[in-house]
């Protein structure tokens, strides 16, 4: 399939812009939307792949640029340079990452070439996080977290308010998500009464889906490729 590709810039509620990479099928549509949430080192060449790689099975794909308070647009910081993120992370509040989730969530239900009704998520560490507050605060058919860190502390405020079915991707050789912590999120969802799926992927590690860190394994991003597929479609 074509696809066309783009950066827009959005206004957001705070005043703030934001600018946002968008991949979309070639025609008309209308087609399903998704929100493609990046990981800590900003839409970077692999997320916009993965944006990308969506469009390329029939979704309009829309990656906000969630550190556009403090950086500025197109930023972006190499895997090996963590410390360099934090500031950035630090600075973001919970009404920060919603109002920006809303700004690229309204962008896609105005457009006329996106299914309102089918618009869901997926995020990908620190954008799996971002993924399940969405799927919280907006009509999302679905969506999808990818070892979400910092999803725990939250879940019991955000589980109850879950709009669509939740799958959650977790490594099982992860360090930086603890057993508890995953479990305290399935738990929130199960108490709640809210549609999900909890796949751990006992041989995969944090990061498992990014073919750009020494993380990556390629066994386990295929798999969870086909499964979120099927899931977003189902």
């Amino acid at each position: 399939m074509s696809i066309q590709t783009q950066f827009v810039t959005l206004p957001v509620s705070d005043e703030t812009n934001m600018q946002v990479y968008i991949a979309m099928p070639e025609g008309d549509g209308p087609f399903p939307g998704l929100l493609v949430f990046q990981e800590a080192f900003g839409v970077n060449s692999h997320i916009r792949s993965v944006a990308d790689r969506f469009a390329n099975e029939g979704y309009i794909a829309i990656a906000p640029e969630l550190f556009h308070r403090t950086a500025a647009p197109g930023f972006e910081i190499a895997y090996t340079d963590f410390a360099s993120v934090m500031p950035h992370i630090q600075s973001l509040t919970i009404d920060d990452n919603k109002a920006d989730i809303i700004a690229a969530y309204n962008w896609l239900k105005n457009n006329k070439g996106v299914i309102e009704d089918e618009i869901s998520s997926t995020g990908y560490c620190m954008g799996g996080r971002m993924s399940f507050l969405a799927n919280s605060i907006l009509p999302l058919k679905c969506a999808v977290s990818y070892y979400g860190g910092g999803i725990a502390p939250h879940a019991a405020n955000w589980a109850p308010n879950l709009h669509g079915p939740m799958l959650c991707f977790w490594g099982g050789l992860d360090k930086h998500i603890l057993p508890e912590q995953i479990a305290t999120v399935v738990e929130e969802m199960k108490k709640a009464d809210k549609p999900y799926m909890n796949v751990e992927i006992s041989y995969a590690d944090h990061g498992f889906f990014c073919d750009a860190k020494p993380a990556y394994n390629p066994k386990a991003a295929k798999e969870a490729w086909a499964l979120a597929l099927a899931f977003l479609k189902g």
